[in-house]
Parts: structure tokens; C-alpha cells; sequence
């Protein structure tokens, strides 16, 4: 019966990131032509205001990430994600009356606070999964994510055409219908003889951080998570300004990208990911994934033709099952009641990564593009510059589990001669 539960409450989590993620994502198209009509500029040039509105979102989940992952250590997942939930939806409502950019960076900041739901939402899946499904759990994860990613970017460019500030109206509803199937499906998955004491210290950005001395053998894995993520920025921030600039896309083009990206990225996740890393291992996963990911970036950078995008995207989805890789094998050494912690800490790194890399990739955009039309492939140089972290957060996972094994023959070795001893004696 237990077993049964848990089934149903994982497709009643994943149905809320997924729903979740399609309130975020319906937003993305309309965004850059938003902010051209509040600066009075073109897309290309309004491009560097883009910059407090990501990261005012980045930098909010990196504040509250960390609380909102101990808040539902202490107090259990549900109430946390209903609040999370209800939050999101009125924000949208928010957004969509801002009058200036400023009041719609502000929209953007709670957008993160209450958006850092992810979090005990990840935390909800490791605690009802098993060491034999973890894995494909954390697949299912970006799975629920991109197929929120079919429907939002591509709902938004879509209604965008009947005035930009609509698709906050839709995102609004997703949100709220979001909060009301949780409120009457979602149980808890954290019993009240698990949770443990909240503590400030423990709480806030930069305690989580510290946090990771607590896994002193993976820290090095943290670090390449860092990186994976920084890279991927590139992808994030100027998607929509690299496509408009070099291919002259419509946003009803740039909704279906997106909605590729989601379709390729989900059926990734849901289908293949978690048999990948059984087959493979987290290691040699993971070392797929990232290679994957460089060569993406430097196809996406490279490609003439707008049509040669959709193409790139394959393996870009494939440089996927990295995240899951690594999440099983940090997440196995947890116990349940301090997941919420551990997932605050990836979370912290992803909005990290999302305070630094859209400000420097989209610095790199806007600084390079002025040279495109001599040079298309200057449109592309942030992508180029992904592929290097990519390349430098590769050498760093290597490095890693080649410590990492070492230490393990290390402890076999002396665990032989201690039972040689005992047998002796």
C-alpha cells in the first residue's frame, strides 16, 4: 500500500512542477519585446535592462532557497510548496499591471522567492524515492520541467500576438490551478518523527554553501554542478536575442524553439535518462552528459542556418542526464530529513549561476553582436565561451572521481587487512 501511495503522490509532484514550469515558461517569449516597449528601445539594444530583471529572479531564489529547503525540513513539504504555489500565482497577477521596469523587477523577485518551490519539490521526490529509482526519479524531475516547457513558451508566443502582458494572465491560472490540486491531492511526504529543529545558520545562502563541507568527498561534484550550470546561462539569457538577431525570428518561432527544447529535453529525461544511469553509472553518465553539453554549445554557436537549431537541440537534451547523475549519488549519502537542506544547496548553485551567468552572457552578446553582420559567428560567442566552462568543468570531474576512487580502493585496502587481522587473532 505504501509503495502505491508513494506512485501516486510522484505523478502528483511531478503534475505540480510541470504546471509550475508552464507558468514560467509562458512568460519567456514575450519578455525581451516587453522590456523593449518599457525602455523605449529595440530588442538588441534593450537587451543590457534585460539584466536586473533575470537577475532580480536568480538572485531572490538564492536568498530564499536555502530557507524554503529547511522550512520544509522543519514543518514537512506540503505546506511549504502550497505556499509557494499560492505566492507564484498572485505575482503573475502582479507582473501583469507593473507599470515600469522597475515595478516588474520587483514582480520578478518574488517570481523567485516563491518560485523556489523546486527545491522542496526535489526534496519531495528523494524522500519517497528508493536507491533502485532515485535516478530515474531526479530524470522524471526535468522531465515534469520540460514538458512545462512544451506548453508554456509555446501558449506564450502564441498569445503574446494579442498583447504581452497576457501570458501572465495564463500563467497566473496554471499557477493557481497549480495550488489547488496540491491542496487537495498532495500529502505529505515527510513524517512529523523526521523533521528536525530549523536553524538560521543552516538557513540562509551562505550557510548553505558552508553546508557543503559536510560532503567533503563531492565537493569537487558541486563544483562541476557550478560550472554545468553557469554554461547552461548561456542558453537561458539570450535565446531569444541570439535567435532574433541572427535568424530575424518571430515570437511564434520563438515559442516552438522553445517548445522543441521542452519536447527533446522531457522525452530525455522521462524516457532515457534514469535507464542511462543505470547502465552507465552516475561516473560515466555524467561524463556523458557534459560532453554532450560542450558540443552543444559550440554547434549552437557555429550553426548558419536558423533550421540547423532545432538540430542541435538533440543532443543538447541528450547533456541532460548529467543533473540526475549527479543528484543520485549525493543524494544517496542524505538522510530524508535533511534532503530539503541538500536540495537548497543545488538549488543556491543553480541561482548562483543565474545571478553571474546571465549578466556576463548577456554582457557577451551585447558587446560581440555589433559584429555579426561581418561575422555571424560573433553572434554566437557566448555559446563558444559556455563550451570552455563545459571543457573546464569536465577536467575538474575527472580529476574528482579519480580522486574519489582512489579514496574507495584506499578503504577497501585497509578494510582487507583489519579482517586479515581479525581472522588471524
Amino acid at each position: 500500500m505504501e509503495k502505491q501511495i508513494s506512485k501516486y503522490a510522484i505523478y502528483l509532484v511531478l503534475m505540480t512542477i510541470c504546471i509550475d514550469s508552464i507558468g514560467l515558461g509562458i512568460i519567456i517569449p514575450s519578455l525581451p519585446k516587453l522590456i523593449a516597449g518599457l525602455t523605449h528601445l529595440s530588442v538588441t539594444e534593450s537587451s543590457k535592462y534585460s539584466l536586473p530583471v533575470v537577475i532580480a529572479y536568480a538572485g531572490a531564489q538564492f536568498l530564499f532557497s536555502p530557507l524554503i529547503g529547511n522550512l520544509s525540513d522543519r514543518f514537512g513539504r506540503r505546506p511549504i510548496i502550497l505556499m509557494s504555489l499560492l505566492g507564484l500565482g498572485i505575482d503573475f497577477i502582479f507582473m501583469y499591471f507593473a507599470p515600469n521596469l522597475a515595478w516588474l523587477i520587483v514582480g520578478r523577485l518574488l517570481s523567485g522567492m516563491f518560485g523556489a518551490s523546486f527545491t522542496t519539490a526535489a526534496a519531495y521526490i528523494a524522500d519517497i524515492s528508493t536507491d533502485e529509482n532515485r535516478a530515474q526519479n531526479f530524470g522524471m524531475i526535468g522531465a515534469a520541467f520540460g514538458v512545462g516547457f512544451i506548453i508554456g513558451p509555446a501558449i506564450g508566443g502564441l498569445v503574446a500576438e494579442f498583447g504581452l502582458r497576457i501570458p501572465f494572465l495564463i500563467a497566473a491560472f496554471f499557477s493557481v490551478l497549480n495550488f489547488v490540486l496540491a491542496l487537495f491531492f498532495l500529502k505529505e511526504s515527510l513524517p512529523v518523527s523526521e523533521r528536525r529543529t530549523f536553524s538560521w545558520k543552516r538557513a540562509n545562502p551562505i550557510g548553505a554553501l558552508i553546508q557543503v563541507v559536510k560532503f567533503p568527498k563531492y565537493r569537487g561534484l558541486f563544483l562541476v554542478t557550478f560550472l554545468v550550470m553557469l554554461a547552461n546561462m548561456s542558453l537561458h539569457s539570450i535565446w531569444n536575442y541570439f535567435t532574433i538577431a541572427k535568424f530575424n525570428w518571430d515570437l511564434k518561432l520563438l515559442g516552438l524553439s522553445l517548445a522543441a527544447v521542452g519536447v527533446c529535453f522531457g522525452l530525455v529525461q522521462a524516457v532515457f535518462a534514469g535507464k542511462m544511469v543505470t547502465k552507465y553509472g552516475n561516473e560515466k553518465a555524467s561524463k556523458i552528459g557534459l560532453i554532450l553539453a560542450i558540443a552543444s554549445f559550440i554547434g549552437f554557436g557555429a550553426v548558419p542556418y536558423g533550421w540547423m537549431v532545432f538540430l542541435m537541440i538533440i543532443p543538447y537534451a541528450f547533456s541532460g542526464i548529467f543533473d540526475p547523475a549527479i543528484r543520485d549519488l549525493v543524494s544517496a549519502q542524505v538522510p530524508s530529513n535533511e534532503q530539503g537542506e541538500l536540495q537548497g544547496i543545488f538549488t543556491s548553485l543553480m541561482s548562483l549561476a543565474e545571478i553571474v551567468g546571465p549578466s556576463a552572457m548577456i554582457m557577451i552578446f551585447y558587446q560581440t553582436a555589433k559584429y555579426g553582420k561581418e561575422n555571424p559567428l560573433a553572434y554566437g560567442s557566448a555559446y563558444f565561451v559556455s563550451a570552455l566552462i563545459g571543457v573546464v568543468a569536465l577536467l575538474i570531474l575527472l580529476y574528482t572521481y579519480r580522486k574519489l576512487r582512489r579514496k574507495n580502493e584506499l578503504l577497501d585496502d585497509i578494510e582487507e587487512v583489519i579482517a586479515v587481522e581479525t581472522v588471524e587473532r
